[in-house]
This record gives structure tokens, C-alpha cells and sequence, in this order.
């Protein structure tokens, strides 16, 4: 099957994920139980998650990490607020891990600092913040209370300290464990482990190779990182700012409800028709003192009660009618008249009223209070005085935080988690498969058969399956890419044969214009053979490199035919006249360079710019082969490099083979003398470096003659 393979590769793969999260889990649970076993200031509890991350990645030690702690919380479950952290030190060791720096002894350091700084710095803030700003209870709490009680630190500090230090000699051991691994394993080995979850074939040239390709990665990367950071944070500021409004409000209406469930109790207690016997006899009337005991029961009756009170408002004042000694300061006498507060004033039309006053909150000298009011009433419904409990709110502020820590540290590692395992889908099911398929179509090549069909393989070797539009998009791009190489290569092999068509037709116009010269025979084929043997070699030696392109040999040696075009316009008479030419009949054969240049211009009209190159080269052959490069040539007498080049290589070429054919008015030269009048003519006839390029060519020039019966 097609996909068998690498089916095949990525189940093994998961195999593996799944045992070195087992392993990690097994590492992190044997650690912590070694070390409570031996009794030591340890926790051993990351090298799980660390090796798991260093080795396979992200995902896997987030995994053992964060489970470690759910694990360990079914005895302990404060534990499991603690599994941020190791999600986060499993982070740090597969960056460090990307980063070499396992693999270098003065960068470890760095890693232990780092890992304590989590384990240790952050894990005290959220231990002082657990246990209400207070020292904890696990293993650096005796530690934490010897700093405190030697004065050199507040409480805060001394925890933070404690942690550090043993986070620190912690930590060492897991990065030297995770170190000494990482250096004995085999590289073949840890790639194994490597938790990528690239959706695609296995690859040889970097798809799979677990390092990343960065081509035209980070854009995206960040965007989809951003996108994550910015979601995840509003969601758990959102969801933790309701959850700790609802709590707070939750504790508000408990500590409600306990008041009124007090003031129930204590209203029950007062006789409303002594309350003015009580005013003004105090303790000596009767049933003062039960009254004030059961008051006393009520307000120790919970840690949060501070104060019950029963006050009688007057217009001049708050008449004390009990008031409780406390640790702090005796009550009032009964009858002590107390002038009002703020508070109490704005509220005095409703006190005065006997109406029911709904429960006030304070944050003053006595602390953060909630303060409630219950009338007491006597037997005609009068109000005769109110009864009043001050409950301390400062544990709902502790608990608050309490409770805020822990929500956070939860939504932490959760947010880690998902952040993570997000991300890691993302990469690798969007952001990996896009850059791969961008670096295979910006390598496409098409100048070759071989490059096509390398460039439709290279594509199709990527094997994408992420089963969305990703996949969808990867196989339109194979089957666009297929396509057009096989339209490339109808195009090419229809191009291959309009140029031969269009050679053909040159030779056959060629022969059309030379049958009429008797004795010229295969001249232009050979002349066009003459042509490329001189420019190979040109290039071979470096000489006019700048202008010697595959494609203007291409077109010198296509157009060669055509130099002797405008002969067609010479009469037959001058043309096969046996004898030597009058200059009359001269000048007339000289015109047949000019009507030559005329017919090919009018041919060029006839076609478009990009069509017409072999036409303009053709054109420059049939205008300029006859001029010398001491400018005592013809039609124009152009000298040296004024001279085009390829005007100066047919030159060579046409008077070569003019001296070894037969003509009508002379016989043929050997080649030794066709080749010495060459060489004579090297710097006046000739361009120098052409003649030169020719005559290095001897070999290949016989070649061509034999071809022809020649020579």
C-alpha cells in the first residue's frame, strides 16, 4: 500500500511515546518514594519529566510531569497544585534540550538555576500563598522555621530561602542525571524517542529529522503562538476573576448566614422588656449576668467572632446595654452613653425607626469587619434596643488567596498543557507540512527531464496526511505540479520539433539558393559544422565567454545556413561564370550581402521579438561574413571587434571551405594549404583568436570533410 510505511513508522512511534511516558511517570513516583523512604530533603520528583522531555520532547514531559502530580495527589492533594511546575520544568529541559545545552558541562549550571527557580522560587510563593501566608508543612518547613528563628528573615523570605536551597541541590541531581543520559545514549537511540507528530512519510532530508526547518517558519509560528498566549490568558483571567468573585461572595453570605444565626440565638437571649432595668441596674438586675454569660458562650463559640454587642439608639446617643470584655479592652459599663460614628449616623433614622438594617462591612483600627444588626423586640412590638455581631473577615481574605492560588496554579498547568499540546499539533500538522511544501515548490526545478521528474517526486515524497485542507492543498499541489511537467515536457518535445522542422526548412531554402551555384555542394552544412567546432573551442579556452552562450551557439550554428541567402538575387551568369569576375560583376556578387540582410529583416517582421534570435544571428551572418578584421572587407568595412562575432567565425568558416571545394573557376586546396592561408590570414583577414580556435580544431575539421568525402 502507499501509505503502509509509513503507517508502519508512525504507530511504532507512538508505542514509544507511550512507554517513555510510562517510564518518566515510574522515574518521578520511584524518586519521590526513595526519598521519603531515606528520609532525605529531597524531592526527586522531576527527573522523570525532565529525561521524558529531553528525549522525546514537549509533549512527553508535560505529560509526566503534570501526571506525576495527580498521582502522587490521591494521598496528598495538595500536591496535585504543584504540577505546573514540573509542566514547566518540563518545558524549560526540551528547550534546553533543542539548545544543546545538556551537551555542554558549563551550561548546566544555567539549567539547575533555572530549574530551581521554578521547582524552588516559584513553588514558594505558591506554598506561602497555600497555607495563608504562613510556612508549610513539607520537606523545607523545619529549614524555613530555623532561618525565621535566627531573625535574619521575615517569614516570607526564610520559606523562599529554604526552598531554593533544597530545590537547588534537587535539581542538580535531576540535570546530572538527565546530562549523564543524554551523553551514554546513542544518537540513533534518542532519535527514537524524538515525539514529533509530523503527518507524512518518514524522511531523509529534514521532514522527520526532528530538527525543524525554519524556511519561512517564523511568521506563522509566532502568529499561532500569540493567537494561544492571548486566548488562554483572557480565558483564565476571565474564568479565575468569576471564580474568585463568586468565592468571595459565597464566603460573604456564609459569614451572613453564621451572623444571623447568632443574632438569632442572642436576640432569643435578651428579655426586650428589661432592657431598661438593664440600662440602668447593670449587673444587679436580674438576669443580667446569665444574659452576658450566654453572650460570652456565643462570641467564643467561633474564631471568627469578635464582638457582641447590644446597644439602645438614642437621639444623643449609644446607650450601652452589654458590651463583652475581650482580650484586648473591657466592655463598656451598661448605661455609658456613646457618641456615634460616621457609619452609625447615617444609619441612626432606621435605628431610631426599629427598622432592619442589612449588614455592613468595615476595614478600620478593629480590621476588615462585617458588621450585623438584630432588633430586639418586646411583647408590643416595640424595639427597644438592637443586638449587634462584629465577625472578623480577615480569614476570608487569607482563604481568598488561598483559594486564588490554588485556581491559578491549576489553570497554570493546564494552560501549559494545552499551550503545549496545541502548539504541537499546530507545528506539526499546519506549520511544518506549509513550510515543507513551500521549500519543495521553491526548489522546483524544470530545465531538464530529469529536474521535472525529480521535482514531482521530491513533492510526493512529503506524503502529507493531516486529513484536512492541509492534505487537500498538499495533493493539489502534487497533481498541479505533475501536471504541468507533463505539459512542460509536451511543450519541449513539440519545441524539439519546430526547431527541426525550422532547420529543415532552412536547409531546404539554403539548398534552393545554393543549387544554383553548380559548384558549392554541402557548402552550408559544412560551413554550419565549421561554425560550432570554433566556438566549442572559444569557450573551451575562455575566450569571448560573455557573449558565447549556449544559446547564441545554438542560433549561430541553426542560422549558419542562411549566410548566402541573398545570392538568390545574383544572376546565374555571374554566379556560375568559370572565369574570374569583372569588377562590374564583382560588385554585383558583393550585393548579394545587403539582399541577403533585406530578405531575413523581412522575414523578421513576419514573427514576433521573443521568436525571432537564430533570425537576427542569421541576419548578421548573411550582412557580415565578408568583412575583414582589417576593416578591408565589404559591404560596410568594419574592423576588429566592431565586427560581429559571429560574422567573424563564419568568416573562417566560409573561406575554409571555399578553398578546399571545387569551384567553377578553380580547383580545390589541400587542407595543409587551406590551413596555412588560414593562419596567414590570422590578424588581417581573421579575428586572430577565431583563426587560432580553427586551427587548434584541425582534427575535428577533418572529421567533418571525411563526413562529407572530402579531404
Amino acid at each position: 500500500m502507499y501509505r503502509s510505511k509509513a503507517d508502519q513508522h508512525n504507530r511504532g512511534k507512538n508505542m514509544v511515546i507511550l512507554l517513555l511516558c510510562a517510564g518518566g511517570l515510574l522515574i518521578n513516583i520511584l524518586g519521590v518514594r526513595i526519598a521519603l523512604g531515606l528520609k532525605l530533603p529531597l524531592f526527586l520528583d522531576s527527573i522523570g519529566c525532565a529525561l521524558s522531555a529531553a528525549l522525546g520532547g514537549y509533549i512527553p514531559g508535560i505529560i509526566v510531569g503534570f501526571f506525576t502530580n495527580l498521582i502522587n495527589g490521591i494521598n496528598d492533594y495538595t500536591t496535585v497544585y504543584y504540577g505546573s511546575l514540573n509542566a514547566l520544568i518540563a518545558v524549560s529541559a526540551a528547550w534546553f534540550t533543542r539548545k544543546g545545552y545538556f551537551r555542554k558541562l558549563s551550561k548546566l549550571p544555567i539549567i539547575v538555576v533555572v530549574f530551581a527557580l521554578i521547582g524552588g522560587g516559584l513553588g514558594s510563593v505558591l506554598t506561602w500563598m497555600l497555607y495563608g501566608f504562613d510556612f508549610g508543612t513539607g520537606i523545607s518547613a523545619p529549614l524555613a522555621h530555623r532561618i525565621f528563628d535566627s531573625g535574619a528573615m521575615n517569614q516570607f523570605w526564610a520559606q523562599f530561602t529554604a526552598d531554593m536551597l533544597i530545590d537547588l541541590a534537587d535539581k542538580t541531581i535531576t540535570v546530572a542525571i538527565v546530562a549523564l543520559v543524554l551523553k551514554l545514549m546513542p544518537d540513533d537511540v534518542q532519535r527514537r524517542f524524538a515525539a514529533y507528530g509530523w503527518q507524512g512519510a518518514p524522511s531523509t532530508d529534514g521532514g522527520n529529522s526532528g530538527e525543524h526547518s525554519v524556511f519561512r517558519s517564523k511568521s506563522l509560528t509566532s502568529k499561532i503562538i500569540a493567537l494561544m498566549i492571548t486566548a488562554m490568558l483572557v480565558t483564565a483571567a476571565v474564568v479565575t476573576t468569576i471564580s474568585y468573585t463568586v468565592f468571595r461572595e459565597d464566603s460573604f453570605q456564609r459569614k451572613t448566614a453564621m451572623a444571623d444565626s447568632l443574632l438569632s440565638v442572642a436576640r432569643d437571649s435578651i428579655d426586650a422588656s428589661r432592657v431598661d432595668e438593664y440600662i440602668e441596674r447593670g449587673e444587679a438586675a436580674e438576669g443580667y449576668l446569665q444574659t452576658k454569660r450566654r453572650l460570652e458562650q456565643l462570641m467564643h463559640s467561633a474564631a471568627d467572632i469578635e464582638y457582641i454587642y447590644v446597644y439602645q439608639f438614642r437621639e444623643d446617643g449609644c446607650m450601652v446595654v452589654f458590651d463583652l470584655d475581650t482580650e484586648d479592652m473591657p466592655g463598656d459599663a451598661p448605661g455609658t452613653l456613646e457618641p456615634y460614628d460616621a457609619e452609625t449616623e447615617r444609619l441612626l433614622p432606621a435605628f431610631l425607626a426599629g427598622e432592619e438594617i442589612e449588614p455592613v462591612t468595615s476595614n478600620g483600627e478593629y480590621g476588615w469587619l462585617l458588621t450585623a444588626y438584630r432588633p430586639v423586640v418586646d411583647s408590643e412590638g416595640v424595639c427597644r434596643c438592637y443586638v449587634a455581631v462584629d465577625m472578623s473577615l480577615e480569614s476570608v481574605a487569607i482563604i481568598g488567596y488561598q483559594f486564588l492560588a490554588r485556581i491559578v496554579s491549576l489553570f497554570l498547568g493546564f494552560i501549559v498543557v494545552i499551550m503545549t499540546l496545541t502548539f504541537w499539533l499546530a507545528e506539526y500538522n499546519v506549520i511544518w507540512p506549509i513550510n515543507q511544501l513551500a521549500e519543495r515548490t521553491d526548489r522546483l526545478a524544470f530545465d531538464s527531464e530529469a529536474a521535472r521528474q525529480e521535482s514531482v517526486d521530491s513533492l510526493k515524497r512529503l506524503d502529507t496526511r493531516t486529513g484536512d485542507e492541509i492534505e487537500s492543498l498538499y495533493g493539489a499541489v502534487v497533481k498541479t505540479t505533475d501536471d504541468m511537467v507533463r505539459y512542460i515536457a509536451s511543450i519541449h518535445e513539440q519545441s524539439e520539433k519546430i526547431g527541426r522542422l525550422q532547420n529543415g526548412l532552412i536547409l531546404v531554402l539554403a539548398d534552393m539558393v545554393e543549387s544554383r551555384d553548380q559548384c558549392t555542394g554541402d557548402h552550408v552544412r559544412k560551413t554550419a559544422a565549421y561554425t560550432g567546432i570554433i566556438m566549442r573551442r572559444m569557450k573551451e579556452k575562455g575566450v569571448y565567454t560573455d557573449q558565447l552562450t549556449d544559446e547564441f551557439m545554438r542560433d549561430v550554428v541553426n542560422s549558419a545556413p542562411l549566410h548566402d541567402v541573398g545570392k538568390i538575387q545574383v544572376p546565374d551568369s555571374i554566379l556560375n561564370k568559370p572565369g574570374r569576375l569583372t569588377d562590374e560583376e564583382f560588385d554585383i556578387m558583393k550585393r548579394h550581402t545587403t539582399a541577403g540582410r533585406d530578405i531575413i529583416a523581412s522575414a523578421m517582421r513576419a514573427v514576433s521579438e521573443d521568436d525571432s534570435g537564430y533570425l537576427r544571428e542569421a541576419m548578421t551572418l548573411a550582412y557580415s561574413h565578408h568583412e575583414k578584421w582589417n576593416g578591408t572587407g565589404y559591404p560596410l568595412g568594419l574592423k576588429g571587434e566592431e565586427i560581429p562575432l559571429a560574422a567573424r567565425v563564419m568568416a573562417v568558416a566560409d573561406v575554409f571551405d571555399a578553398l578546399v571545394s571545387r569551384r567553377s573557376y578553380k580547383e580545390p586546396f589541400s587542407f595543409e594549404k587551406a590551413m596555412d592561408i588560414i593562419r596567414e590570414g590570422a590578424g588581417s583577414h581573421f579575428d586572430p583568436q577565431v583563426a587560432a580556435a580553427f586551427l587548434e580544431s584541425a582534427d575535428e575539421v577533418r572529421r567533418v570533410m571525411a563526413a562529407y568525402g572530402e579531404g
